[in-house]
């Protein structure tokens, strides 16, 4: 039986992307650019996606790069995981200039 959970697990998608929101409550944004070829011109072209996923400890925060799994639907969008902070984004002081 749990071999089989295993092997279940295995088969999820994994992305990696970028947290661009963090505002709910154990959830997060994450936005996930791939590259792409240009059908005709052979040009390669960025392509983005954003992706709903759990965030069950609230442990992100704007910036960080992070890995997340493809889950059971835990919501009406969230449908995607938290599986780990691959690099935290840097902290700035409130006091920077520039920001208020």
């Amino acid at each position: 039986m749990e071999a089989n959970m295993e092997a279940r697990l295995a088969h999820r998608k994994v992305r990696v992307g970028i947290v661009v929101s963090n505002k709910m409550d154990k959830t997060v944004v994450v936005r996930v650019t791939r590259l792409s070829e240009h059908p005709l011109y052979g040009k390669r072209i960025a392509r983005a996606k954003k992706y709903i996923a759990h965030d069950a400890e609230n442990t992100c925060r704007i910036g960080d790069q992070v890995r997340i799994r493809e889950t059971r639907p835990l919501s009406k969008t969230k449908r995607w995981e938290l599986i780990e902070v691959m690099r935290r984004a840097p902290v700035f002081d409130s006091d920077t200039p520039g920001e208020e």
